[in-house]
């Protein structure tokens, strides 16, 4: 095996997708999921605590990225423009995993016990940012509103790269703050 365990890892992340659409999410285990990746079960779990983080595994490395990107954005910026480049930074990680993420969207959509995994991810990498941009001098509330209204933003801007693919991510995500932009104009 690879001193890095990346290509295991993602065999064994396609192995479980397709083995969640194929048989559902609940009846597939483990060890099926090793099986299908050509590896063993043991192998399976070194590389995931569980079969739900298979669809979650990028997580430290999305919130690492986020929060690197807010610190490393010009003084002065205003925070919602600061996490605006925070998403940008992380277009990447998920041009690179689409094949997973994708078809785990939908999957996270249908699945309880993803769905609540999905909210406390999204709820942690709110705070994670929240808190790089307290680190910058922003007030906590506005902080806070701001990591969550980007998120929700940017979500917005994943859902239709999903959905149309021909689209860049970074288009996308310029698109979803410029329209935020627009709604808090008419608004105010």
């Amino acid at each position: 095996m690879p001193r890095s365990g990346e290509p295991v890892r993602r065999r064994l992340e396609l192995a479980a997708v397709e083995l969640f659409l194929e048989h559902g999410y609940e009846q597939t285990t483990a060890q099926r999921i090793a099986t299908r990746a050509g590896v063993t079960e043991r192998t399976f779990f070194r590389h995931f605590a569980d079969k739900r983080e298979v669809l979650f595994g990028g997580e430290a490395e999305l919130r690492e990225t986020l929060t690197n990107a807010i610190a490393a954005v010009p003084e002065g910026t205003k925070p919602l423009p600061t996490i605006q480049a925070a998403f940008h930074a992380s277009v990447p990680l998920f041009e690179r995993n689409r094949s997973v993420s994708e078809p785990g969207a939908r999957l996270v959509a249908t699945t309880p016990a993803l769905h609540e995994r999905s909210l406390a991810k999204t709820a942690s990498l709110v705070n994670a940012m929240a808190e790089a941009l307290q680190a910058r001098g922003t007030e906590q509330r506005t902080a806070h509103l701001c990591a969550q209204i980007g998120m929700d933003t940017f979500r917005s801007a994943t859902a239709r790269w999903q959905a149309d693919g021909s689209i860049k991510l970074a288009k996308l995500v310029d698109q979803a703050f410029a329209d935020l932009r627009e709604v808090v104009d008419t608004l105010a």
